[in-house]
């Protein structure tokens, strides 16, 4: 018989902002998966596991489509009809219309193409540090670094005006945050629609230098182009400014793993594979099974909603040494921060990019680098957003 877990927790420990919710942690203890029930009644499932959570992310009997999305763990939404994923947001699709969209944008983010954009990411990060410095010796991390470093690169990536980068921001904030009511959100999210259309509709009238005019040539619709456009940008910004700033404060809450890092810059890239991992901000995702398919043991059936838990997963003591350890020196990788199968993230060498100039920069600017205020008054994004991080992080330095 499989444990079961009465609901899917929202809430992390006191004092304990980078551990996920210790009810997820106690399911893992009882196995990889654990029956989950909705509030609408339906009878779902909540994996755990590493090797359980990979497996089913490479296997297409599980689906990533919306329109199969009628059950949330958290919200009873009762008989409301769920419609496909709109034109181009492929995140929400399977094969073969998920290649249609995504494989075009494959060659845009290679590793050597996210390398070389290395010295304009250092430009933007000495920029931004600059300014802190000037205006010091206090900031909010969130607003001075973590928010606008990664914005402006994805914006110039797809050729958003400069003027335009605040308004951006801020709409993904309101659709992303988990804050704002459904009529905000959705307001939120109809004018991000509304501003990418109009954007698309200017690069057909006058392409630049960016990746969203170089699809121009492709048989992409306008509302295709929108519609990926839209993955990219939020995507692309409100994964990396959480895992800036969520990265700094675990890195000020872990001094010896902050010092060590400082003292020797070869630890970089893994220092910021262990950040991904322990911090997982992208904390799960939601699969549909299309069949009846056996799971550790259990029989899923057909229709079943599963929550995979990435958090808890990156956190599994079969795959990880003292999992719940932040070791900047870890020598495992192939954490699922990213995701795995064909949904795995097609931005993460941009985000790897960023995160391995900026954390580094920022430590070395501002040795004395400290919290302004108790750790525990530290503004934490609730557990119902879709991205985990930090509203705001007040934080100041020696002069």
């Amino acid at each position: 018989m499989a444990h079961t877990v009465a609901k899917l927790p929202t809430e992390r420990q006191p004092g304990c902002p980078f551990d996920p919710p210790k009810e997820l942690i106690e399911a893992r203890e009882h196995g990889p998966i654990s029956r989950l029930p909705f509030p609408d009644g339906h009878e779902g499932w909540l994996v755990t596991g590493y090797d359980l959570t990979r497996a089913i992310l490479a296997d297409p009997r599980f689906s990533s489509r919306k329109e199969l999305m009628r059950h949330h763990p958290l919200v009873d939404y009762g008989d409301i009809e769920v419609p496909p994923a709109p034109p181009g947001e492929f995140l929400l699709m399977d094969e073969p219309l998920h290649s249609r969209y995504r494989k075009p944008l494959v060659g845009k983010f290679t590793v050597r193409r996210m390398r070389l954009l290395t010295e304009r990411v250092e430009q933007v990060t000495a920029e931004h540090l600059d300014a802190m410095e000037k205006a010091g010796p206090s900031a909010d991390l969130v607003t001075a670094f973590a928010k606008p470093i990664p914005a402006v690169i994805i914006c110039e990536l797809l050729g958003v005006p400069y003027e335009d980068r605040g308004l951006f921001q801020e709409n993904i904030d309101k659709f992303l945050g988990g804050e704002v009511g459904d009529d905000e959100l959705i307001a939120a999210y109809t004018a991000t629609q509304q501003y990418l259309a109009e954007l698309v509709a200017a690069k057909r009238a006058n392409p630049t230098d960016d990746v969203l005019s170089d699809l121009l040539d492709s048989d992409l619709t306008d509302e295709e182009l929108r519609g990926m456009a839209l993955i990219l940008l939020s995507a692309g910004f409100d994964t990396t400014a959480n895992m800036l700033a969520l990265g700094t404060f675990a890195l000020l809450q872990n001094p010896e793993q902050r010092e060590a890092l400082r003292a020797e810059p070869a630890l970089t890239d893994g220092a910021v594979e262990e950040l991904l991992r322990y911090l997982t901000v992208a904390k799960q995702l939601t699969r549909v099974a299309l069949e009846d398919v056996e799971l550790a043991g259990q029989t899923v059936k057909a229709g079943s909603t599963l929550v995979l838990s990435y958090a808890t997963a990156n956190r599994d003591p079969e795959r990880f040494t003292d999992p719940h350890v932040l070791d900047v020196r870890r020598q495992e990788g192939g954490h699922l921060a990213f995701s795995h199968g064909i949904h795995q993230c097609l931005g993460q060498q941009l985000a790897r990019v960023e995160m391995r100039v900026a954390l580094p920069a920022l430590l070395d600017r501002f040795p004395t680098l400290r919290l302004a205020v108790p750790a525990e008054e530290v503004a934490l994004r609730p557990e119902t957003a879709d991205i985990y991080g930090v509203k705001s992080l007040p934080v100041t330095w020696d002069v």
